[in-house]
């Protein structure tokens, strides 16, 4: 969210920003939200205007009132007076009601004006015109046929798709075995992998309020994202950000603590609306699954350096797991509307042989912290909006893709990664079951 100001003093930027992100649709907010904010400045204005008023005209009817003891003219003066109050009080509730009208009519339009991006940001009008910035590790095709992922795990007892579709539908699944302790394994490991960088561990609520959900995303991602618990002010989160962001709701946050650099575990609920491809079934894209985040609450000029940390992070994890993974800038049609800068890390598919997406590093500049109210009191005493960034660490479904098919072996089995092997009972190899 934009700051009203800034708007008003910007319109035409504003408006080449929503170019930028080929939403044109759009246009029109700008000038509409300038007007409604003219007319709410007005109705501030003038209601203010008639308390001053008011408070005068009291004075002055009590003036009247102790005269009129004396001489009986000033009672008629006195109820003329008292009749323009009664007048002013009727435009004042007027007013007040108007002005509480549009706030909420302000307040509407601004969620749905895009944040402004990044000069950096290439310009694109959707994923197509994402930009390959670097490559790390080399991306090799091994010389026997790869199966589909979830083949590789039905080899280890590993997924049970078709027990989970009768007991909760499409979208879900059950891990055991091997499988399962890999999936634990790859979360514990990512952890630890944080709090080694400096963060602090975090288990979040799995549930937010309304008001936070508005807070931390787009009205158009929380629609094709979250769920709703029935009758309830409370939403499954789609990614511990939500509730990680959200724990600063309307907080002072003393710029000595900043910046907050923390790690969460949660499992992820997902609404995953739409049709997709072959590629995206299995345990690629699905309802529910688990994951460890980075967030970062930092300084407005250092955000941009703890994107770069983070990127960079989710490439160092997967390097260690000798996983070959590239980075690719978001362009500014891919972007959600809070976001400043984006980029993707996405790791290299044997099978498919072609990269695909495993984490998502963001910027959102003080969109969030606008929206939740939260704010930083520097050490003179002054206060401004902390920037918010978010970076995924590990999802295990897709990690667990990547996993299997680059260190799949000829035979069926495959290797564990050595920084792995800890955290599934020392294993260096996984041997399937059956054939």
């Amino acid at each position: 969210m934009l700051d009203i100001k800034f708007i008003r003093e910007n319109p035409d930027a504003v408006k080449e920003n929503i170019k930028k992100k080929f939403q044109d649709a759009r246009l029109p907010l700008v000038d509409e939200v300038i007007a409604l904010d003219a007319q709410h400045r007005a109705a501030i204005t003038e209601a203010s205007d008639l308390r001053a008023k008011r408070n005068s005209l009291s004075k002055q009817i009590g003036m009247l009132m102790g005269q009129a003891k004396k001489d009986p003219s000033k009672l008629a003066e006195a109820e003329a007076v008292k009749a323009q109050v009664a007048a002013n009080a009727a435009r004042l509730a007027e007013l007040e009601q108007s002005e509480t009208e549009l706030s909420a009519k302000i307040h509407e339009i601004m969620l749905q004006i895009p944040n402004i991006i990044d000069p950096s940001v290439p310009i694109g009008p959707d994923d197509s015109a994402n930009v390959e910035v670097e490559r790390f590790g080399e991306p090799l095709v091994p010389n026997f046929e790869i199966p589909y992922h979830t083949q590789i795990m039905e080899s280890f007892d590993g997924v049970d798709m078709d027990a989970a579709g009768r007991v909760a539908g499409n979208g879900f699944y059950y891990l055991m075995g091997d499988i399962a302790r890999l999936h634990s394994g790859v979360l514990a490991y990512a952890r630890d992998f944080m709090i080694d960088k400096g963060f602090t561990y975090c288990i979040p609520p799995f549930m937010i309020h309304g008001n936070v959900v508005e807070g931390v995303m787009s009205q158009t991602d929380m629609d094709a994202m979250m769920y709703k618990i029935e009758g309830e002010d409370l939403y499954l989160i789609g990614t511990s950000e939500h509730s990680m962001i959200g724990k600063f709701i309307g907080q002072i946050i003393p710029e000595a603590s900043l910046p907050q650099t923390l790690t969460s575990y949660s499992p992820c609920f997902r609404k995953e609306k739409g049709a997709h491809g072959i590629e995206e079934r299995g345990v690629y894209r699905i309802h529910q699954f688990e994951k460890q985040e980075m967030i970062v609450v930092c300084r407005p000029e250092e955000s941009m350096d703890w994107y770069e940390k983070m990127w960079r992070w989710s490439v160092e994890l997967f390097r260690s797991l000798e996983i070959p993974v590239r980075q690719l800038e978001c362009c500014s049609g891919d972007l959600a509307d809070l976001k400043v800068k984006s980029c993707d890390i996405e790791a290299w598919s044997p099978r498919q042989q072609k990269y695909f997406e495993v984490c998502s590093c963001s910027n959102l500049g003080d969109a969030q912290a606008r929206r939740l109210k939260m704010r930083v009191k520097g050490a003179d005493g002054s206060m401004y909006l902390p920037h918010t960034l978010n970076n995924t660490v590990v999802a295990p479904p897709r990690m667990l893709i990547a996993l299997l098919e680059n260190h799949l072996q000829a035979d069926g089995s495959v290797t564990v990664p050595e920084v792995l092997r800890p955290y599934v009972g020392g294993k260096a190899l996984l041997v399937p079951k059956k054939g």
